[in-house]
């Protein structure tokens, strides 16, 4: 079975940024929201917005990509972010919530 796996950024409300992998992008992202880890650099400062994150098929990319974006500029960070998510939305906001049945428009 190939296990996918996720390069991910979070950000405080300040902008402080984290770059991480994981396998299990909603575990780790609630993980991340429930401070779960109190002595970790996310809890310190409160870094919990899930702001960006990418999609691989093999953990080695995965791997292989978080190390490149640890050593890009922090300004090249915020500019891979903007471009997908210029309003820095957090995009774990929505997990988990119940979907609303759909509904055909009335002609």
């Amino acid at each position: 079975m190939v296990e996918q796996a996720y390069v991910y950024i979070l950000s405080s409300t300040f902008q402080k940024l984290y770059i991480g992998i994981t396998t299990q992008i909603a575990l780790r992202t609630s993980q991340h929201k429930a401070g779960s880890y109190e002595s970790s650099f996310t809890s310190k400062y409160k870094i919990e917005k899930l702001v960006y994150f990418e999609r691989y098929t093999e953990v080695t990319a995965a791997i292989a990509r978080e190390k490149q974006l640890k050593r890009w500029s922090r300004i090249k960070k915020i500019r891979l972010i903007v471009a997908q998510n210029p309003t820095w939305k957090d995009l774990s906001e929505e997990w988990g919530k119940p979907v609303a049945p759909f509904t055909e428009p009335a002609p």
